[in-house]
């Protein structure tokens, strides 16, 4: 988890956003890093550049609506870890047509929850408006988003600041350029919270309003966790057309037994049970299981928190951690490979489930 100190490196994803043949987009972003180079060192930024061109998505072909964050493509997936990773945007963007290219308006779209609560900057350039009109039509996306465009831009007309294919001496426009970084990353570290906080045991911040997280203690009434178990796996049975799924089969003793040797978070929803995961260590690895969100509840963003919950409290050496789905559910698995995990053969699988499995780098806190 990264912190959420002022301190901390701030992640900026640079959008080169052309492709078209002879583009002069790289030209500016070049001249965009460099001039800022020593700027983006003192505000501690670790700066990835993606060239849309190079990324290569095709024209939206995700069957899911991208609210839901379930997605089907890998290449989907690798651009919402990409984007999900930043902490801010910067867009080297040209004008085609009084408007965006229709290439960084893909991109936007492919993506929702990734970009939420993070400012971007832009960085135009063309003829006559210096591609600001196309700054105007991707900040009505870019704030649909919840996204916070930045009031510092940088705006290049051609014929006064390209010479032979690169942007020219201009110091008005690098003293631009350095502000709109410094602004930026005071904007970038002022949201911080909103996307990258992780609450920990009896605090109500969360994806949703009215969260309340805590640990499952000895006390505490087992038989509504079985009721909330019953409710989820009801879809799983669809997903999987099987009946033969052991949560649907559980009993109240059942359940009482294995809360005893797991850790389980619940999580309530103005006092009612929504959600529910569990984990153990097992050797280096650290179990994950009965992920469940209450089906009214899902697409909040809840099972995602709660993955991650559950992921903070593996123990120290913990190498590797793992969790089983059902075969058939395809939201499950687009959930997981999203958060970093892999489809994982292992002999030892339930003929009806898959496994999936993620490695520890260092050691988990």
């Amino acid at each position: 988890m990264s912190s959420n100190s002022p301190n901390s490196p701030l992640r900026v994803l640079v959008i080169v956003a052309s492709t078209r043949p002879g583009r002069l987009a790289p030209a500016v972003a070049e001249w965009f890093l460099e001039t800022t180079r020593h700027e983006a060192e003192r505000e501690r930024m670790v700066v990835d550049v993606v060239d849309l061109g190079a990324l290569a998505l095709p024209f939206l072909d995700e069957p899911e609506h991208p609210s839901t964050g379930v997605y089907l493509h890998e290449h989907t997936r690798a651009w919402s870890r990409r984007v999900a990773e930043a902490d801010a945007f910067v867009v080297v963007t040209p004008e085609y047509n009084y408007g965006m290219p229709a290439v960084l308006k893909n991109a936007l779209d492919f993506l929702y929850e990734e970009w939420a609560w993070k400012p971007v900057a832009f960085v135009s350039y063309g003829n006559t408006s210096a591609g600001t009109r196309s700054v105007q039509m991707t900040k009505q996306v870019a704030t649909t988003l919840r996204m916070m465009p930045i009031g510092a831009t940088v705006a290049l007309r051609i014929g006064d600041s390209i010479e032979d294919g690169r942007v020219g001496e201009r110091p008005a426009l690098d003293r631009t350029a350095r502000q709109v970084v410094a602004e930026l990353a005071s904007v970038a570290r002022a949201l911080l919270p909103l996307h990258r906080e992780r609450p920990s045991d009896g605090e109500t911040a969360g994806p949703v309003d009215g969260l309340s997280l805590s640990r499952l203690g000895e006390g505490d009434d087992v038989a509504e966790l079985l009721v909330l178990q019953r409710c989820c796996w009801v879809d799983e049975a669809h997903a999987n057309d099987t009946l033969a799924l052991a949560p649907l089969h559980e009993t109240l003793a059942d359940v009482q037994a294995w809360v005893k040797t797991w850790t389980v978070w619940t999580v309530r929803r103005q006092g009612r049970l929504v959600g529910a995961v569990r984990a153990r260590a097992v050797g280096s690895t650290w179990e994950i299981g009965r992920l469940m969100v209450a089906p009214d509840q899902a697409g909040n963003g809840i099972g995602s928190w709660l993955l991650g919950i559950a992921e903070q409290h593996a123990p120290e050496g913990t190498t590797t951690v793992e969790l089983f789905t059902g075969k058939q559910s395809r939201r499950n698995i687009a959930l997981y490979e999203r958060a970093g995990f892999q489809l994982t053969a292992a002999s030892t699988t339930p003929d009806d489930a898959v496994l999936l499995t993620k490695t520890v780098a260092g050691t988990l806190a």
